[in-house]
């Protein structure tokens, strides 16, 4: 008995034992890489290292903004002995209340940022903090957004947080393509925090982001924000935006707002500057600008010809209400292309009556209004249009000449880029191409997007020569460039306030296309609430000008040459007459001075250099200035070569 129950005992020992055995082994071989990487996951502590933000170029590789490197101070408040000291060597250095500091280092977190003066600091301050020594005090780096060109464009470009993150404009729509992979630097810690003495760091790269380029075009840029301005220092609004697009492929080549940010220091601005961008969010009635479509649509259904007449007696009657026209007294009878080059309402809602509120209405939707456009920048507003089981005669006749109806200027540039487009809508995009960040190589190119034909091109052909006209002999005259052939139309809009118009407050606009027989470009202003000092409020008075300076410029810098067979600008009492720059190169001094004191501008000259024959001359010959200009003559001992 005895020895059986040693038997049992042994061979329960035995299998015991095994069972141990074979337990050791399977956690040594089969679990051992699982626990290996546990015990490291509760040994190991990681300083986050930022992947490089991508850079953002503009069309012509020119950098808007980019990713600068900057130290940043993290903590592991475990390995701190000395908070206290500790909290008042930092506070010091960082311009912090001590108190403050001393509150991060006492959570109970593996690490904790010194928020906010220890992110992103200077290289000064970081050669201080590292010249301490301090024991659980790291310096890491983070990326800070530069730009080289200040606040231009910054609507479109948009604003990074504290941790890199894209919050508007193209920095948040792209995000993910610019946000980098993370990496860190780990080391080795005991269950206290503290590093563990004899141990190494490990480092694992960061990854950067993506570059993309923009369709804003840099020149063009500071071209639209030189004007927007100017016409904020002379009219103190209360807000203003422009906007220039390539008609053909609905890229944005500019887009401006006022009141504007920096940035590079955007907590400072007032929230409602960096978190809408007025282009594409703000909606108001666009008044005149809005009878393009009108027009469009009349021409479109063959419900009008521009050489009928139409009486204007200064109002017209709809449902019992009379809608004055801008001018007292009306303009009389009048051809309908002079309705248009007028701007007269009354002519306007008899087109509108002509077509019928579905079919103006069909015309509006297909031009894009009452949705967005979907442009690749977030907060795009949508507009408002009246329901159509809504609309009685009193709403078509307003419609029709832009009363009403609630639009955002990315919808009316590209409304009028399908006219310019042939009849085609575009779909608006910011973003050109996503590049390597090492190579440079495009990885993804953005096509051109075609919504819909809206209007035939022999219609678009039609409403573009109208338009010329409207700023040759109409109310755009204000824009007429001599050599580039402008089309477009003017806009003066009542703002609505508390369920009333306003006295006083108006919005003003032009929006014109160029060349008017080949356009290149669509350039769009608004000024809201402009206070002249002295004048009328008209958008063909304030915003005109402004756009032709806008699209000569523009025109210039993209190479397109004058062209002589535009219509010749129809002279209004008050306007300033050109006449061309005489030739006076190879001609003696006084012969050149007797010429020019005899032509019908009555030039000036100043003369420079000398010798007795004139070598050059600015402005150069054909050249249209006002009367009493100052021509520079350069003087020579040898006439030049003819």
């Amino acid at each position: 008995m005895i020895r059986r129950r040693l038997v049992v005992l042994l061979l329960t020992l035995i299998v015991a034992i095994g069972a141990l055995m074979g337990r050791l082994g399977f956690i040594q071989t089969i679990q051992s890489p699982w626990l290996t990487k546990a015990a490291e996951a509760l040994h190991n502590r990681s300083i986050p290292l930022q992947g490089t933000r991508g850079t953002i170029y503009d069309s012509t590789g020119q950098k808007l903004a980019y990713t600068a490197s900057a130290p940043s101070v993290l903590a592991m408040p475990a390995q701190i002995t000395d908070k206290p000291g500790t909290a008042a060597a930092l506070a010091k250095i960082l311009n912090m209340q001590t108190a403050d500091v001393l509150k991060l280092l006492q959570k109970r977190t593996l690490t904790v940022w010194i928020n906010p003066n220890g992110r992103k600091i200077t290289n000064a301050q970081a050669t201080a903090i590292r010249g301490l020594r301090l024991p659980g005090v790291y310096l890491t780096e983070e990326g800070q957004r530069a730009y080289p060109f200040g606040t231009l464009a910054a609507s479109v470009l948009g604003i990074t947080g504290a941790d890199n993150q894209g919050l508007t404009g193209i920095e948040k729509q792209y995000n993910s393509i610019l946000t980098g992979t993370p990496g860190a630097i780990t080391l080795s810690t005991n269950a206290k925090g503290q590093k563990m003495p004899g141990t190494g760091e490990q480092y694992i790269p960061p990854q950067p982001g993506d570059n993309i380029q923009l369709t804003i075009n840099a020149t063009v840029q500071q071209f639209v924000e030189r004007e927007v301005e100017q016409a904020v220092a002379e009219y103190n609004p209360s807000h203003v935006t422009a906007i220039v697009e390539d008609p053909k492929t609905g890229a944005i080549l500019a887009m401006a707002n006022y009141p504007t940010f920096d940035p590079a220091n955007w907590r400072s601005a007032p929230a409602s500057a960096y978190n809408h961008n007025l282009a594409i969010w703000q909606t108001f009635e666009p008044g005149s600008t809005f009878k393009i479509v009108t027009l469009s649509a009349a021409l479109q259904e063959n419900k009008v010809n521009l050489n009928d007449n139409f009486y204007d007696p200064g109002y017209y009657e709809v449902a019992g209400h009379k809608i004055r026209c801008w001018k007292a007294g009306g303009h009389g009878s009048e051809s309908f292309l002079n309705v248009v080059e007028n701007s007269c309402n009354p002519g306007f809602i008899a087109l509108g009556e002509r077509l019928g509120k579905e079919t103006l209405f069909s015309y509006i939707k297909k031009f894009g209004f009452g949705s967005k456009t979907g442009i690749d920048l977030p907060g795009e507003g949508n507009g408002i249009l009246f329901k159509l089981s809504k609309v009685g005669p009193l709403e078509l006749a307003t419609t029709s000449f832009g009363q009403g109806v609630s639009v955002t200027p990315i919808q009316q540039v590209m409304a009028m880029g399908a006219i310019a487009n042939g009849g085609i809508l575009m779909k608006p995009h910011v973003l050109q191409a996503v590049l390597d960040p090492t190579t440079g190589q495009v990885i993804e190119k953005v096509q051109p997007t075609e919504v819909r034909r809206v209007i035939s091109a022999q219609t678009a052909t039609q409403v573009q020569q109208v338009l010329e006209s409207v700023v040759a002999r109409g109310s755009g005259t204000n824009a007429y460039k001599e050599g580039y052939r402008i089309a477009g139309k003017t806009g003066t809009a009542q703002v609505a306030e508390n369920g009333h118009y306003a006295a006083g407050h108006y919005i003003v606009s032009f929006i014109a296309m160029a060349p008017a027989n080949n356009p290149k470009i669509v350039a769009y202003i608004a000024i809201d609430h402009p206070r002249p000092k002295a004048g009328v409020i008209f958008g063909g008075v304030i915003a005109a000008p402004i756009d032709g300076r806008i699209i000569a410029d523009t025109l210039q810098y993209l190479g397109v040459k004058p062209d002589p067979n535009g219509l010749p600008k129809k002279f209004k009492y008050g306007d300033v007459q050109t006449t061309a720059v005489p030739n006076f190169v190879g001609m003696t001094i006084g012969d050149a001075q007797k010429m020019a004191i005899q032509s019908t501008a009555q030039l000036k000259t100043q003369v420079l250099g000398t010798g007795k024959y004139v070598v050059s001359q600015a402005p150069a010959p054909g050249t249209k200035l006002p009367a009493m200009s100052m021509i520079r003559i350069y003087l020579g001992n040898q006439p030049p070569p003819s």
